[in-house]
Order: structure tokens, then C-alpha cells, then sequence
């Protein structure tokens, strides 16, 4: 599968994820499981609500997450932090 990193999304990594080692690990980690199997219970992978319906997220963390979208076998990462960072735009 294809990986595509939006702008935002690697703008929001460098700032968030990047400066944390262990987040670092955790997140490629994710994204592997997310990759070969993304209904993977540890994903706690779900659909997004109004404004972002057409999206999905899962968990990195506790509170870290992942908003993404398939399509065409292209995996489309759209953003990563905090539940409020990513849900309360």
C-alpha cells in the first residue's frame, strides 16, 4: 500500500510526534498494523463524525492519533497529535 504524508500532517509530526523518540517508535509501529491490518483492535480504529466523516483515525497512544483516509489503495495521512488537535478544528 502507498503512503502519502499531507502537508499538515508532516508539518504536525515534526512538531509533535518527532522531538518524542518513544513516539516516534509507537507511531511507525501503528502504521504497520495499520497497513497490514487496519480493523487491528490495538488501532481502535473509527470513523470520524460530521465534518470529517469522510475520514478515519487511530490510536498511536492513549491520546495520540492518526486521522487518515483509503482510497484506491493509497493510504492518505492527513493529520497526527493530541485528541484535541486532531478533533477540534
Amino acid at each position: 500500500m502507498d503512503i502519502h504524508y499531507l502537508k499538515e500532517f508532516k508539518k504536525h509530526y515534526q512538531k509533535r510526534i518527532a522531538p518524542y523518540k518513544n513516539l516516534e517508535i509507537q507511531f511507525r509501529q501503528r502504521l504497520a498494523l495499520c497497513i497490514e491490518n487496519p480493523k487491528h483492535q490495538l488501532l481502535r480504529n473509527h470513523r470520524l463524525i460530521g465534518e470529517k466523516s469522510q475520514y478515519n483515525a487511530f490510536s498511536v497512544t492513549g491520546d495520540i492519533r492518526v486521522v487518515y483516509r483509503i482510497s484506491d489503495g493509497i493510504l492518505f495521512l492527513y493529520d497526527i497529535g493530541s485528541h484535541n488537535q486532531v478533533y477540534e478544528k
